[in-house]
């Protein structure tokens, strides 16, 4: 068995972004990249369907973009994981259906059988990659995972629905999103540090394709107005009421 992980490269949550002169994309310099968050719990999740399995399945985690992204690879390699492969090349920011479908050719050379993923990227927050992915596979998707059991070549998955959960079962192969509270990510050990720098990584070029999504610009959020004292003490009562009636029109 193989499993594949997707995994992207983000911006730190600590990191304040800027937007670059041209207005259409984020300023690089002063930046500091990370794994994205929810692409842990997807790595976590690989290596103890590996270890509950005695360490036969392959973990192989890939990630499409800029050359950098081998750290994060590397760090997913030292969590555990088997061999990396980058595809490495000018993508566009948010071009989900490009990420896919390079991706989508890479899954299909590996030959794997199950692809976990982050539910999301928290630098655009697209929440797309997966299902074009899945499309592009012809896998079942199943999203915000929250337990995963496989067994008899299916996958049974409790997911997140609005007010409870759900449990489906799904042949494999299928791409499965994580969701927190499926497990927790472990810490790369110094040893394993140390391991994953001599474990495989594979850098190939990014099949150049014209980009389905186009970002026409950037801004920031505009910022808030300033407050307003209306009154003091019960006085300041039927001020307050007229002004978010009339002003805010909120009542």
């Amino acid at each position: 068995m193989r499993i594949a992980v997707c995994i992207k490269r983000v911006p730190d949550t600590e990191t304040k972004v800027r937007i670059a002169a041209d207005g259409k994309s984020l300023e690089p310099s002063g930046v500091s990249y990370d794994l994205s968050p929810y692409d842990e719990y997807a790595v976590e999740e690989a290596l103890r369907i590996k270890d509950a399995a005695g360490g036969t399945p392959e973990v192989v985690v890939l990630s499409a973009g800029v050359g950098d992204a081998a750290t994060q690879i590397r760090k997913a390699l030292a969590m555990g994981a088997d061999r990396g492969i980058l595809l490495k090349g000018d993508l566009p920011f948010s071009d989900a259906s490009s990420a896919a479908s390079a991706l989508a050719g890479a899954l299909k050379e590996l030959g794997a059988d199950l692809c976990l993923t982050g539910k999301q990227a928290i630098d655009d927050d697209g929440l797309q990659v997966p299902a074009y992915l899945a499309q592009a596979l012809g896998w079942t998707l199943v999203s915000v995972v929250t337990k995963l059991e496989l067994k008899d070549g299916k996958a049974l998955a409790h997911r997140q629905v609005e007010g409870g959960h759900e449990v489906v079962e799904v042949p494999l192969p299928a791409v499965i999103t994580c969701q927190k509270g499926l497990n927790t990510p472990r810490f790369a050990s110094l040893p394993n540090i140390m391991k994953a720098k001599k474990k495989p990584l594979e850098e190939k070029a990014l099949a150049s394709a014209a980009p389905r999504l186009t970002v026409l610009g950037l801004a920031l959020p505009p910022g808030r107005k300033a407050g307003r004292i209306v009154g003091q003490g019960p006085d300041a009562a039927p001020l307050l009421v007229k002004a978010l009636h009339e002003e805010a029109k909120v009542v």
